[in-house]
């Protein structure tokens, strides 16, 4: 990570510390695709308004058990190590966040968020799968590739690979959720070898009569030998009973036997589990999820289409669409095609189209523009959570008109019968998932543009009578920084602050002023933050250079983010990657929000000792947000004091 992101990653990190309540209110902090979710001991001492102000930050939103904030696919890993490290919960393992997590969930909170977990782990496989069922599917039509021995060959590898990922998939799903629920994972393994032995009879052949079962006699129960190939259900369930019987076994059988008893013991009841109770009951409850959603399709037609597609993405906003893998998975299983995919996937790029929407409304506003533009690339990839928390839930009318451009498209899904081969990806990636039967690829592509189109229109015409006017908050910049929230006294209530014709900034520290080209760093000569000077110290103070407000002690003390009272901010930061020193040799005098008067001491700094420490103490003074048509006119390199002037910001002419 470069120092200008670094520097930046640090302020977000310091902003949404203080905003969370402090350090000693976080118990705990992790990420997924998108969000930065941080467990509270005391939701109530969030500021979630203020958060959705951070730099970068495209929403804030709290999940039962966590405050999350969505930054995006990329930067939210970023954003997440700077955070954790500064916040001294680097090495917090993700088993403790869950736990503290998990006091705050309801149970079928806590249902849901393990049954994400379970296919968090194996989607890598699963979408291999996927991808390469579909990459089959278009060669395997292809005429040429008939009449090639070698293409032949190759696409009949690719339809073997695929095959073979799916068809022990029940296997990677009980590893996957033994290891979830705390079980050893080659105990989950273990199962998952049961399930699909070649002892037992192949159930698909089964299902369709063509081999003979063996039937034999446990307890009085009739216990019929026939595997669980597509059984997804039937293994989460497994994976779970394996998982606490491992650890019941471990408790309870004596250490001097344990190595050799418990796993055995785990195993052994486990199966008879597995044959007598567990499976019985997960394949009625397969059978029944499976029968319901044809049902739904032979019966409701269009309606139920229609239905799904323009309400899926308010179920993503509970959390509930995680539980929809599995049954993809067995829908897959029973009937080789996936319904559900093409509808989920028309929802979400008609969420995209009502990002666009809202754009097009307010395509002069720099700071919309900064948030619907990547929302809408992720809408391309299948994620949708900065569309819809940072645009669509907020501000209301986008995500009503999403919803209906969703059920258009999934009308559009009902009448071409489009379905899957796969699950696991949608939009731009999901049309190598289509089955190719009945042009499904061509009737993917106008399902999505019906749906995008729909959501776009409706937005517009919704906008049109429930879009509220964009009001720049008084006392609030570009940036998305409230100086009111913190602790900036306004110029005037409602009113713009007066920019001088000539401002005066003096010395910030004695020493020896050079040239911003002159830093020993490519982030400040290259001046990517700003122009401005630097000043290689001969001691170890830092005074304000002007009167204004400390808008950000870093948290490691190494620099702070200062506005005058015209409104000019700066970056002043002492050394260069003295972040790494995590405060150490650095005493604030300062506080975020305190107004300063020329000369004030703000930072003390051990300068013989950072440089002991092998970092350069040069100090940079950098003009962040210089507005348009201002211009430095800066001191020549030489000695400078904290009396004596080192840059004027005047009007150019």
């Amino acid at each position: 990570m470069d120092a200008s992101k670094r520097q930046r990653y640090d302020k977000i990190s310091e902003e949404l510390t203080k905003l969370v309540g402090g350090r000693e209110n976080i118990q705990g902090v992790a990420h997924c695709a998108t969000r930065l979710r941080i467990v509270l001991k005391d939701n109530d001492l969030a500021d979630l308004k203020a958060m959705e102000d951070v730099d970068l930050a495209k929403g804030v939103f709290v999940a039962g058990d966590q405050v999350q904030i969505i930054f995006g696919a990329g930067l939210v890993n970023d954003v997440y190590e700077v955070f954790a490290e500064n916040n001294n919960m680097k090495n917090m393992s993700l088993s403790d966040l869950k736990t503290e997590a998990n006091k705050k969930m309801n149970p079928l909170q806590r249902i849901i968020k393990a049954l994400s977990d379970v296919f968090v782990d194996i989607m890598p496989g699963i979408l291999a799968a996927a991808l390469l069922t579909g990459l089959s599917g278009v060669l395997g039509n292809m005429e040429f590739v008939k009449g090639n021995d070698t293409l032949y060959g190759i696409n009949t590898l690719i339809n073997i690979a695929s095959g073979a990922i799916f068809g022990f998939l029940p296997l990677a799903v009980a590893y996957s959720a033994c290891k979830r629920f705390g079980g050893r994972p080659i105990l989950g393994i273990v199962i998952g070898c049961i399930m699909l032995s070649n002892s037992l009879a192949d159930a698909y052949a089964a299902a369709q009569g063509a081999v003979e079962v063996t039937t034999l006699h446990i307890f009085g129960l009739g216990v019929e030998l026939v595997g669980f190939q597509g059984g997804i259900i039937v293994a989460l369930l497994m994976g779970f009973v394996t998982a606490k019987l491992d650890q019941f076994f471990e408790k309870k059988v004596p250490e001097v036997i344990r190595l050799l008893l418990s796993p055995l013991l785990t195993t052994l009841v486990g199966a008879l589990l597995l044959f007598t109770v567990i499976g019985p009951v997960g394949r009625g409850l397969s059978s029944g999820i499976t029968n319901a959603l044809v049902w739904m399709t032979q019966n409701l037609g269009v309606v139920g289409y229609s239905v799904f597609s323009g309400l899926q993405q308010l179920v993503v906003i509970t959390g509930l669409h995680h539980i929809l893998g599995a049954i993809e998975a067995q829908l897959l299983a029973d009937t080789g095609r996936n319904f559900l995919n093409p509808l989920m996937s028309v929802a979400i790029i008609a969420q995209g189209g009502a990002v666009l929407g809202y754009l097009f409304l307010h395509k002069k506003n720099a700071k919309v523009r900064e948030l619907c533009i990547p929302s809408f690339v992720s809408v391309l990839f299948g994620i949708t959570e900065p569309a819809l928390f940072g645009i669509n839930i907020r501000y209301r009318f986008p995500i009503i008109g999403g919803c209906i451009g969703g059920a258009l498209g999934g009308i559009v899904v009902y009448l071409t019968n489009l379905a899957a081969v796969g699950f696991g990806t949608t939009v731009v990636p999901g049309i190598a998932l289509a089955d190719p039967a009945g042009n499904g690829y061509i009737n993917y592509i106008i399902a999505h543009g019906v749906a995008i189109t729909g959501g776009f229109v409706m937005t517009l015409v919704l906008g049109k009578f429930m879009d509220k006017p964009q009001e720049k908050v008084s006392g609030a910049t570009d940036s998305g920084v409230n100086r009111q929230e913190i602790g900036e006294e306004p110029a005037e209530s409602g009113m713009q602050m007066e920019v001088p014709e000539r401002e005066t900034f003096y010395g910030y520290e004695e020493g020896r002023l050079i040239a911003m080209e002159d830093v020993k760093d490519e982030t400040f000569a290259n001046k990517v933050l700003g122009d401005g000077i630097a000043v290689i110290p001969s001691e170890g103070k830092v005074y304000a250079p002007t009167d204004g407000t400390v808008l950000s002690v870093f948290d490691t003390r190494h620099a702070v983010c200062f506005q005058s009272s015209c409104g000019t901010e700066i970056l002043i930061h002492i050394g260069v990657d003295t972040v790494n020193l995590k405060g150490k040799y650095f005493t604030a005098h300062v506080k975020d929000g305190d107004i300063v008067k020329k000369g004030q001491l703000m930072i003390e700094f051990d300068r013989e000792q950072i440089e002991k420490a092998g970092y350069d103490t040069v100090i940079p003074m950098i003009f962040t947000d210089l507005q348009e048509g201002r211009v430095l006119e800066k001191e020549e390199p030489g000695s400078v004091k904290p009396d004596v002037r080192a840059v004027v910001v005047y009007n150019a002419r």
